[in-house]
């Protein structure tokens, strides 16, 4: 008998193969492939217009493992069609290396066995009510949006609907933007439940990848916190999938295989016919307008733990104050930041630059340090004493025999966190100080870390967006935001949402036990309309205004962006296969088609790369189309083209 088997690589359909086995849709098999065997599953369908003359050959081995459910495979197709990819790329991501783990013997899923426990969670009348719109739709397909400002008890009142699905049979799946500092998290889960989940991520080893992988499978384990592939993993009997922060730009998988883990999210709870539940202080822009549309509920916790209030806010003019010379810190903030550490509180800064500083050049010779591989500059860090691409990692040491003379004299311009650190070192000689960024606080470190921050053994914090994702500090009563007007730049249409979404974040590490915070913005654009906007306690006001613009101009939610980026080690050929793809593609597509143009960054890794933008409406034909042109279009050797749908930046 024939079976159509999907394997996990680069081709868009499964290959036909024949067995005595009795095999239905979603069973593993190996199968030789060329010269090795390979593990595939048993699709819903045979390729189309496959060649009828050609060697059927023999499924060696039935895997005894819960065969992929029905469901998941209508999702990975489903995903392999949106976001443009191969079928069996989509299937790797839910395969472990490209295998399928068979089940082991229970004592290994010990750690994750279930037993719930009593607590003594009280929940507020706001927060049960919220609950109750939570759990209307338990049963079926439906997206809800629990938004709260930071510090109001949200993950509480998820747990508690989460609690009601697992102890009804069912799995439960939350996702985190920032899974590799989830120490926090980790521990209120067991308060909260008396059990561990399980996590994911590529700091997980092999091992224990392959125990929950099985685990989930066989349904086992009943809880996983994960990154963004945790959402592929081969659930038995999902009950209920958590976005947490789904506002969060770290959803977006932008390397590889590229697609949004929130809106996947969402499609594959439509598929399982189950509830998603996302969670926000401030709506992406997509999401609201879901809401204002009235797909999605939403229930709203404007009360935070203990009361609290928001942080008072002050602008530190710059213009009006004269910093002295390679310094950043005004006289007055430092004054400001002594009032608070007086009172035992703990003091932010905040800078969302790594490093010394991000550009470096010789007084000599005039000679900026860029990045051989790449067209940005080298940022120094000090603590390696290297300068290093933020983009291919390239590293190199600061000592350079100058063309004029000698040695280059290294003037560095603009600051990073870490030239902030020596400034406050300075200021503050007698306290302990700590930077906070993605360069300082590996997944080892990161518990050990964080237990000294909520007891208050460290007393100054210099950190990096890292410390917006959904830290409690009982102690933070003061940031200091060095520089506002440092990240508003960038290619990006999304710049003002981000932003919002940031500061929304940032201001809500402060005064989440009671007492009272101030957060300073240190600047020399006096914008108050754009500090209003960050600290107003509705962000409702400003997303309306960006709809609205959105609306006016096209753009997205309004309008599907489809980024075509071609790259390649020769400019000339890459020119030319970008002006002939598009003179290929137009008169075929119901779309506009802008571009060719060079990318921002116009070369990564020794490639340099074009940008082209199918801007069209919301529909799967669009998708299908490009899909198709794609797949009869030859480009020249050494092109590689990667496809970007709902694209969130443009660098």
């Amino acid at each position: 008998m024939k079976f159509p088997i999907l394997l996990p690589n680069i081709f868009n359909h499964p290959f036909t193969y024949e067995s005595d086995y009795k095999l239905k849709v979603g069973e593993y098999v190996v199968v030789p492939f060329g010269k090795s065997k390979i593990t595939g599953v048993v699709w819903d369908e045979f390729e189309k217009g496959a060649k009828k003359n050609f060697k059927i050959k023999k499924i060696l081995q039935k895997l005894e493992i819960s065969a992929l459910k029905k469901d998941t495979i209508k999702f990975l197709n489903w995903f392999s069609q949106y976001n443009i990819i191969p079928k069996g790329m989509a299937l790797k991501l839910s395969l472990l290396s490209s295998n399928a783990i068979e089940k082991f013997m229970d004592e290994k899923y010990e750690d994750y066995k279930f037993k719930m426990k009593n607590h003594s969670f009280e929940l507020s009348i706001e927060q049960k009510n919220s609950l109750k719109l939570m759990n209307r739709v338990r049963d079926k397909f439906r997206v809800h949006v629990l938004q709260g400002t930071t510090g109001s008890g949200k993950t509480i009142v998820y747990f508690e609907a989460l609690k009601k699905i697992i102890t009804d049979g069912f799995q439960g799946l939350i996702l985190l933007p920032e899974i590799g500092l989830t120490s926090q998290f980790e521990q209120k889960f067991f308060e909260f439940f008396g059990f561990n989940p399980a996590i994911w991520h590529s700091g997980v080893s092999k091992r224990r990848k392959e125990i929950i992988w099985s685990g989930i499978n066989e349904g086992k384990i009943k809880v996983l916190i994960g990154a963004r592939s945790s959402l592929f993993l081969p659930f038995k009997k999902l009950g209920l999938i958590i976005v947490d922060e789904e506002h969060d730009q770290s959803y977006k998988q932008d390397e590889g295989l590229i697609y949004n883990a929130r809106d996947m999210a969402i499609a594959r709870a439509s598929f399982e016919n189950i509830p998603v539940n996302l969670i926000t202080s401030v709506p992406s822009v997509e999401t609201y307008e879901n809401i204002k549309k009235r797909k999605y509920t939403i229930s709203k916790l404007k009360q935070r733990y203990l009361n609290a209030s928001l942080p008072n806010y002050e602008i530190i003019n710059l213009n009006n104050t004269k910093l002295e010379k390679q310094t950043w810190l005004s006289k007055e903030i430092i004054k400001k930041a002594n009032f608070h550490l007086e009172k035992k509180d703990q003091v932010l800064f905040f800078l969302n630059r790594r490093g010394f500083s991000p550009h470096v050049f010789c007084n000599k010779c005039f000679n900026t340090y860029t990045c051989p591989n790449c067209s940005i500059n080298l940022v120094y860090h000090k603590r390696k004493n290297l300068l290093i691409c933020h983009y291919c990692g390239y590293k190199s040491l600061l000592d350079r025999n100058c063309s004029k003379d000698g040695k280059c004299e290294f003037i560095f311009n603009g600051p990073g966190v870490e030239r902030i650190l020596e400034e406050v070192k300075k200021n503050f000689p007698t306290k302990k100080i700590e930077i906070f960024s993605s360069d300082s606080i590996n997944k080892k470190k990161s518990s050990e870390v964080i237990k000294k921050i909520f007891h208050n053994e460290i007393e100054i914090l210099i950190g990096t967006q890292l410390i917006s994702k959904g830290f409690h500090f009982p102690n933070l009563n003061c940031i200091i935001i060095v520089d506002t007007d440092l990240s508003t730049q960038g290619h990006d249409l999304r710049a003002a949402e981000k932003n919002l979404q940031l500061y929304h974040q940032l201001i809500g590490r402060a005064g989440r036990t009671g007492k009272a915070a101030t957060v300073y913005f240190q600047t020399y654009n006096y914008d108050t309309t754009l500090i209003n906007e960050i600290t107003n306690k509705n962000p409702d006001v400003f997303l309306d205004r960006e709809l609205e613009i959105r609306k006016k101009n096209k753009l997205p939610p309004y309008e599907r962006f489809i980024s075509l980026i071609l790259t390649g080690k020769n400019e000339h050929t890459l020119e030319k296969n970008a002006f002939d793809f598009k003179i290929f593609l137009e008169g075929k597509l119901n779309a506009k088609i802008l571009g060719p143009i060079n990318a921002p960054i116009f070369r990564i890794k020794r490639k340099f790369r074009v940008r082209l933008l199918i801007r069209g409406t919301k529909s799967l034909k669009l998708q299908n189309s490009i899909s198709e042109l794609i797949s009869r279009y030859k480009f020249s050797n050494g092109i590689k083209l990667t496809v970007d749908v709902d694209p969130i930046n443009f660098n």
